[in-house]
């Protein structure tokens, strides 16, 4: 089993050391650098499970290579706990605010950042896990896995029909047009008959059999996925 992995950015270097050599002695593969410049380079090659970041960095600060990580969809999802000398309620309000998930103030105490590292990261395990399975009812959808069950017995579908549930089903109670569902599940133009999609649906509810009521017809318009499911 592969070690998560802790981006530490401080320009301190004895307090760097030091935190790297905690991580590594809890159990997690650690890696530090002393700018935000080269902590957003080092995030371009290699993936990791949770950043440290001080505030008061040289150049680019702390709360402005917070905002970069943010605005990046492939790295905004990575938990951010603000690490700084600075104790005022402004200082975190404006972390909070631009996504940090957790703020310590220096002084502070090695184990009780391991405490709060373990918690955000299975915080963050345990949301990862409900995004990808979804349930409605007798219904449950493994979306890493490509598989359906109904009253737990798995459910054979094409690959156009797993999307097709899946769009429905993460947009419950919502209506969506069949040319909406033709862009989104076929990526392909309105100008192709919107009966492929009636078809899908058919062929969709019978295999879905006690669930395939869950998928409801709004007349004249499309489809949408009960919200009470």
């Amino acid at each position: 089993m592969s070690k998560e992995k802790i981006l530490v950015i401080e320009d301190d270097k004895h307090l760097s050391k030091l935190i790297k050599y905690n991580m590594e002695k809890a159990g997690f593969d650690c890696v530090a650098t002393p700018t935000g410049e080269i902590a957003l380079k080092t995030l371009d090659r290699q993936p990791v499970d949770l950043i440290i970041l001080d505030i008061m960095l040289p150049k680019m600060d702390g709360l402005q290579v917070c905002k970069q990580i943010k605005q990046d969809k492939k790295l905004a999802a990575i938990p951010i706990i603000m690490l700084t000398a600075k104790g005022e309620e402004i200082d975190r309000i404006v972390g909070f605010e631009l996504g940090a998930d957790d703020y310590i103030v220096k002084p502070f105490s090695v184990r009780e950042l391991i405490l709060r590292i373990k918690a955000i990261l299975k915080r963050n395990k345990k949301e990862k896990t409900l995004q990808n399975i979804l349930t409605a009812g007798k219904l449950t959808i493994d979306i890493p896995r490509h598989k359906v069950m109904v009253n737990k017995k798995e459910i054979e579908l094409t690959l156009i029909e797993f999307k097709l549930l899946v769009t429905l089903i993460e947009r419950k109670g919502r209506v969506q047009s069949r040319d909406r569902l033709l862009d989104d599940v076929w990526d392909i133009s309105s100008e192709v008959t919107t009966r492929t999609v009636d078809t899908h649906v058919k062929r969709l509810r019978q295999k879905l059999g006690p669930a395939g009521n869950l998928i409801e017809t709004v007349r004249g318009i499309g489809y949408r996925f009960a919200d009470g499911g």
